[in-house]
């Protein structure tokens, strides 16, 4: 017999929400190191072309998507102690931890086809196998902690404010730590190795915390079920029926693309088109702020209407807090547009991957037979591909503007390629998340599906 504490629709105490949120924490310290600073990285410290680092991060990013893909068949597989999704966590987080600190150190003996074939090795070292290896399970477990709608909220809600948080560590920490440990040099190979080491010392910790408290309440009951067995092609079969789960995919690769474009553009924008790159964290962390803030109201806002329109709401905001950046580099409107952005994004991070589950929940009771691996491991794979062609498009953006690392002041064409991408890139991708949440109206069917697969009934069955 189950105990309380292991129902499938258990209210989670504030320590497990919060365990799971720094999960997110953690892995952010190496999510916005790469969004925020890796094409810095190539760019300033390793003296490699935009263009170039661009291409190897978009072509890297969809042998990311297909092992997002195996690592999904892989969690739904997986039985163990521990669960199917949590043990992962403990597995790997140490792996990318070191990986990520060769990534961050490139030899500057390396030039030409080397130093290209490293950055490409390490980078998928980490994203490719490593990061998704946790964050395919890392994600999984937001579906198989509860199935009760509002805590799977209060999940997304505390995994997106402390998301928020390890964003906004890093955008705070990393320039002054690389300065510090570079003696003064906030370009040198010594000072990004050391500051990446400390991070990722910091991210093994964070992980092995998550592991420890949170639980997978959801394959507990129902390992005392024969599983049917499902195949890989079968699994993604199941998906692409499901239309709240490809409308969630398309607002969610919309999502990533347009904050690796935004976020890999805002010190760009700073330092050239303000030209003042001490301005970059203040731009950056009154975003965080804002949407930390935002984060703490959500909850009660879930409570009078839906995630969904939650999430449409916000990014109506967003989309105005892009288009008044869009016109000015003046530093106090460019300070509030960034409090705006934050009220959308606050809105947006604390429904989107609740939403995510409840359409994949839609999905096991429409289909008849459940993937949650696979429904999260592939929409990790357009969040990934999303985020690696975002962060490319950035690149070829400022390639084709004429950027230049080596410039004191970059041409017309340069600063106009920044503002691109720092405002109206994200314009359209908000537009398409507002197109995608305004036709999903899951609210209507959820609470009958779950009443039914508490039954051991599907859609199919009737």
């Amino acid at each position: 017999m189950k105990t309380p504490d292991m129902n499938p629709n258990a209210k989670l105490s504030s320590l497990e929400r919060f365990a799971y949120g720094i999960g997110d924490y953690a892995g952010n310290l190496v999510y916005s190191a790469i969004s925020a600073f890796l094409l810095v990285y190539y760019t300033n410290v390793v003296g490699a072309s935009a263009a170039a680092a661009a291409s190897i991060i978009a072509f890297s990013k969809l042998l990311d998507g297909v092992s997002d893909l195996a690592m999904g068949y892989i969690v739904d597989h997986t039985h163990s102690k521990w669960g199917k999704a949590r043990p992962w966590i403990a597995r790997l987080c140490i792996p990318l931890a070191v990986c990520t600190v060769l990534m961050f150190s490139v030899p500057t003996s390396l030039e030409g086809k080397a130093q290209i074939a490293y950055m490409f090795l390490t980078y998928n070292l980490v994203s490719t196998i490593f990061y998704t290896g946790i964050n395919v399970p890392y994600a999984t477990m937001h579906g198989l902690m509860t199935t009760n709608q509002y805590e799977r909220g209060l999940l997304g809600n505390f995994r997106n404010l402390l998301a928020t948080a390890g964003t906004m560590t890093i955008n705070t920490v990393v320039m002054k730590m690389t300065t510090a440990f570079g003696g003064g040099d906030a370009y040198s190979q010594k000072g990004w190795t050391l500051t990446i080491i400390v991070l990722m010392i910091v991210f093994i910790l964070l992980n092995m915390f998550t592991f420890f408290v949170c639980k997978e309440r959801v394959v507990e009951q129902n390992t005392e079920k024969k599983e049917e067995k499902v195949s890989f092609v079968k699994g993604l079969s199941c998906l692409v029926k499901n239309k709240y789960w490809l409308l969630m995919v398309v607002a969610l690769f919309s999502m990533y693309f347009m904050m690796s474009c935004f976020f890999g553009s805002a010190f760009y924008f700073t330092k050239y088109n303000m030209n003042n790159e001490g301005y970059y964290s203040m731009v950056a962390n009154l975003l965080s702020i804002a949407q930390i803030v935002t984060l703490f109201i959500t909850p009660f806002v879930m409570k009078k209407i839906s995630k969904r329109n939650v999430f449409m709401a916000g990014m109506c905001i967003s989309t105005i807090g892009f288009v008044l950046s869009a016109f000015t580099t003046n530093y106090a409107i460019i300070c509030a547009s960034s409090v705006i952005k934050g009220m959308g994004f606050g809105c947006a991070g604390a429904t989107m991957f609740g939403c995510l589950q409840d359409a994949i929940t839609y999905g096991e009771w429409y289909n008849g037979y459940g993937t949650a691996g696979m429904g999260n491991a592939a929409s990790s794979f357009c969040m990934k591909v999303g985020s690696g062609v975002g962060t490319a498009a950035l690149g070829w953006i400022l390639g084709a503007g004429g950027f230049d690392a080596e410039a004191a002041v970059q041409s017309a064409s340069s600063i106009s390629a920044i503002t691109i991408s720092f405002a109206w890139v994200p314009v359209i991708t908000s537009v398409i998340c507002i197109v995608c949440m305004f036709f999903f109206d899951l609210d209507k069917k959820y609470d009958q599906a779950v009443a039914d697969l508490a039954q051991g009934r599907h859609r199919t069955d009737k």
